[in-house]
């Protein structure tokens, strides 16, 4: 048997390529030995000295064979250096990869340059000093831009005007003063770069103005710019979305006379799913219900290959603001076409579920069907009726349509408490807006049965899907959920044990431990702080064609097919169940299968590079809101911890700023990880995760979308105290001897 060492030097060796079989195959390991090997990795594993990615070891910090890398500068040798687009900062800081150019058969390869983001492969060469890592593109997800978007600045004496770029990494511009479009000092404007001087300053013209930064659609352009998120259609991809015709009937099931219907938000404009249900007949099901659910059926406007299909998988998925979207797919499709409108003929690809009287599905098939939305409902406006409000619409399907639907939630119901998901209580706030963008208020929308009915029936139409596609042996995305390392298990397991709450050690974790931990402090003063350690402790789902199975939802097999309209990754799936199952000549072309992995890594990361845009045009526009508000006092939470300081977020709007360590008292406090708290040394006065605490706003940046908190409200004592000591502060050694604090004589720094 191999040492412990040897088999993490293989495995280090060979990052993302190691299992069990190639480290087996590498030491000649055979027969019964194998089942030692097991016993060493799981205790590799367990001691978080390697991690499990889909069949497959790395070391913790280790890189995965194929990765989408944001290409940000050039080595002294002119040589394309990037780093990982998706790193967790507990690894230290994204090691540098650099990209080596090739031929294939006498062709460039993927031409790219710094700022564009591509797909790459790792590569064994020796990278040299300059990086960790060597690569090969396979292929260019970004365009290199040649707009860049910042604020006008223009000096009130000289006239002259420049340009300060949003993204930080981007040098001044210079612009020129006899083309501003009518921009004015402080607008957000985008402009392009003609010239770039000897000396490096870029020179350019006004080409957009977009206007002032306090309105919402300024601040959404930022974060677009930033995440370099396409917004714009080209114009052969608009030609094709006008010229489609809607589909007729032809070769569909007619359930035109099922009363399916739409429930939505009350702002949505694309209605992609519609539902009905009822008891099922079979005498040999009492208790059962069928359940149906419609789905938009975008395959049969959005071919492959085409340019529509081209800008969609590009994209990703659509991208939400607070006032308005940013489609995958053009408005005649998404708004039109494949939107499920009420009273309307569409195109739909729906399954049919049978469930018995215990939630269990017992069958489901597959259909491609012309379909007619009943009536188009709004949550709020269906859990009324249901609650004995109607009105003139809800009124006449209250006993045919919503109370059967109801029903059917009742059933499927029982089987998810079965089934036990992980149920993580953290209210998600909105942001509304004024007529003229800017911030109103933050609410908390209510979570209504409506929503959790609607969310039940599209999980079991995914898994139908999933299990469809793989029955069939077809070509499949799984939406994947890895569970949580074991690195972050013993972070979390360190940090309850401070509750005297226990996780077990032994035995692989379901979804049900963590819930069983989440219901001894539901209602306690903890709940909100053990809520977001826990969700800090899980994997980031993901899509992928291998399947590990969803954590989260507990189930063995998922797949996303309710939502082709706004990600790319249904569309795909209906082209595999139109394919495997017959429905038509628009399904995944044969071949497909080869490219799914590069697929995956794309869409997986436009879903992150969207939610990273939504976050910042939140945190934007409420750094804005507030900007006027420096020096109000607020009751916020401590949602973060790190050596630095502490990041509250506030009660009443969800606001998120910071507060320096430097800035908290006169103590020297010091981070206590497992705790997820700051610590004096001599008071032991401490500032936990999940506390509640008195802060003043110090300073709002709207442009960065950052706020800066003086924390007002003492920490509490540290109870390995063993007595309360008095919260009244020592004067710091500054405050004692009337010396500037920087004059201190670095030994009391080191001594610190």
């Amino acid at each position: 048997m191999p040492s412990r060492d040897d088999i993490l030097a293989f495995i280090a060796e060979n990052p993302g390529k190691a299992g069990k079989r190639e480290i087996a195959r590498h030491f000649g390991i055979v027969g019964a030995a194998r089942i030692h090997l097991k016993k060493q990795l799981k205790e590799l594993a367990e001691e978080g000295s390697i991690e499990k990615r889909k069949k497959r070891m790395i070391r913790p910090g280790d890189l995965p064979s194929v990765l989408v890398v944001n290409l940000n500068t050039r080595s002294r040798d002119g040589e394309l250096l990037g780093t990982p687009t998706n790193w967790d900062p507990e690894h230290g800081n994204p090691p540098n990869i650099l990209i080596l150019q090739e031929q294939r058969r006498g062709k460039s390869g993927p031409q790219v340059g710094v700022g564009d983001r591509a797909l790459v492969r790792l590569n064994e060469q020796d990278p040299g000093p300059q990086a960790s890592y060597c690569a090969r593109v396979i292929r260019r997800l970004q365009k290199q831009e040649s707009t860049i978007l910042g604020i006008l600045r223009i000096d009130p004496t000289t006239k002259a005007v420049h340009l300060e770029p949003v993204d930080r990494r981007v040098k001044e511009v210079d612009i020129d003063p006899r083309d501003l479009k009518e921009a004015e000092d402080g607008d957000l404007v985008s402009v392009a770069v003609h010239k770039v001087g000897r000396y490096g300053i870029a020179r350019a013209s006004v080409e957009h103005r977009i206007g002032s930064m306090n309105s919402e659609h300024a601040v959404s352009e930022i974060a677009l710019y930033s995440q370099n998120i396409p917004n714009v259609f080209p114009d052969e991809v608009l030609a094709e979305a006008e010229s489609a015709k809607p589909v007729k009937q032809q070769n569909r099931e007619d359930w035109r006379d099922i009363p399916l219907i739409t429930i939505d938000p009350a702002d949505a404009k694309d209605h992609d799913d519609a539902v009905f249900a009822q008891a099922d007949d079979d005498p040999e099901n009492e208790g059962g219900v069928v359940v149906y659910v419609a789905i938009a059926d975008v395959a049969a406007y959005v071919t492959p290959g085409s340019d529509m299909d081209r800008e969609a998988q590009k994209r990703g998925n659509s991208v939400y603001f607070p006032d308005r979207v940013i489609p995958m797919l053009p408005e005649r499709i998404s708004n039109n076409l494949c939107s499920l409108r009420e009273k309307e003929e569409r195109p739909a690809m729906a399954t049919r579920m049978v469930f018995d009287a215990e939630g269990q599905k017992i069958s489901h098939t597959f259909h491609r069907v012309i379909m007619r939305s009943a009536a188009k409902l709004s949550y709020q406006q269906a859990q009324k009726a249901i609650e004995g409000i109607t009105d003139d619409k809800t009124e006449v399907l209250l006993e045919d349509v919503l109370k059967p639907l109801w029903q059917a939630y009742a059933v499927l119901k029982k089987g998810r408490d079965k089934r036990a998901p992980l149920e993580l209580d953290l209210p998600e706030r909105k942001i509304l807006l004024k007529e003229d963008g800017t911030v109103d208020r933050v609410v908390v929308p209510e979570r209504l049965d409506a929503h959790k009915l609607i969310e039940e029936f599209m999980i079991q139409a995914n898994v139908a899907a999933a299990e469809t596609l793989e029955s069939k042996n077809s070509a499949l995305l799984y939406r994947i959920h890895d569970a949580s390392t074991p690195e972050k298990l013993e972070n979390l397991r360190d940090f309850l044990s401070t509750m005297n709450i226990k996780l077990p050690h032994q035995g692989g974790l379901r979804a049900s431990v963590f819930n069983n931990i989440l219901d001894r402090v539901k209602d306690t003063p903890n709940s909100p702080l053990v809520n977001e350690v826990v969700l800090r402790s899980q994997a980031q789902a993901e899509y992928h064609p291998q399947n590990i199975g969803h954590f989260g939802l507990n189930l063995r097999r998922y797949a996303h097919f309710t939502s082709p309209i706004r990600r790319y990754a249904d569309l795909i799936v209906h082209r595999a169940l139109i394919a495997s199952l017959n429905l038509g000549k628009d399904g995944l072309p044969s071949g497909f299968e080869e490219k799914l992995e590069v697929i995956a890594g794309e869409i997986s990361a436009a879903e992150r590079r969207a939610m990273l845009a939504e976050r910042e045009t939140i945190d934007r526009l409420i750094a804005l809101w507030l900007a006027d508000q420096v020096g109000a006092k607020f009751t916020g939470r401590i949602a973060g911890v790190t050596k630095s300081g502490l990041f509250i977020r506030l009660q009443d709007s969800g606001a998120d700023g910071f507060v320096p360590a430097s800035t908290i008292g006169n103590d020297y406090y010091a981070y206590e990880e497992a705790a997820h708290a700051l610590i004096g040394r001599a008071t032991r006065e401490t500032f936990q995760l999940g506390d509640t605490v008195e802060v003043r706003l110090a300073e709002a940046a709207p442009f960065a979308g950052a706020l800066r908190f003086e924390i007002l409200s003492p920490g509490k004592i540290s109870s390995d105290m063993g007595r309360r000591k008095p919260t009244t502060k020592k004067k710091n050694w500054s405050q004692r001897t009337g010396k500037p604090a920087g004059l201190r004589k670095s030994k009391s720094r080191k001594k610190r």
